[in-house]
């Protein structure tokens, strides 16, 4: 199993949105009412950037997102779940192993075989899916481009400021388009962002050509 400590990684809400399933609505609301907020928050909510989840936080989402869908655990149930848990001293859903018995969440006390009623204080007998290697696999997909994004732009409202970007990248077009401008080949530029193809350089390059021409 993959130990969520191990794994560093910064996401915005579109990330997870995309690897968790829940909706922006859904995030937006649980962090105002203190129910789940992002690792890190920054207290200007109109910055695009305020919002970076980690990925214990993702696998926390997921966990909730699963009790919710599959073993319909209520959210009324889940606030109390959350407020036993850190009155208990766990700051994080990623950290334990959750069971749930008749819409109540149960955990293994970490260290032991003793698992523990978190609403109730009855021992446990269903255990519920680890969900760290399902986000890990997640998270592995949504780094991979697919074959339909080579050599392609796209723009999205919360990715790199709404720039243009490579398809299935964070990489602004017009980064490669300064690149070009300073004197870099297509193969140098290769070099500074070895994950992109020529086609996707060349992409890049006659989006800025077209901008240039329609300014």
């Amino acid at each position: 199993m993959v130990n969520s400590d191990n794994i560093i990684g910064a996401f915005s809400v579109d990330h997870v949105v995309r690897l968790t399933s829940l909706s922006r609505g859904q995030l937006s609301y649980w962090d105002k009412t203190g129910f789940f907020s992002p690792q890190y928050a920054s207290e200007n909510t109109r910055d695009p950037y305020s919002r970076v989840y980690s990925f214990r936080d993702i696998v926390g989402l997921r966990t909730i997102a699963i009790l919710r869908k599959e073993y319909r655990v209520s959210l009324p149930r889940l606030r109390e779940t959350a407020a036993d848990l850190v009155a208990k001293g766990y700051e994080s859903w990623a950290g334990l192993e959750l069971y749930v018995v008749k819409g109540e969440v149960h955990f293994r006390t970490p260290g032991t075989d003793h698992v523990e009623g978190v609403s109730s204080g009855q021992v446990a007998m269903l255990p519920i899916i680890d969900v760290i290697n399902d986000v890990s696999e997640r998270v592995e997909k949504l780094r991979t481009r697919s074959h339909d994004q080579i050599g392609k732009v796209e723009k999205h409202r919360f990715v790199a400021r709404n720039a243009t970007v490579v398809a299935g990248t964070r990489i602004p077009t017009a980064t490669i388009r300064r690149y070009a401008e300073a004197g870099y080949s297509i193969e140098q530029i290769l070099r500074e962002y070895p994950t992109l193809t020529r086609k996707d350089v060349k992409a890049a390059l006659s989006h800025e050509e077209r901008l240039a021409r329609s300014a």
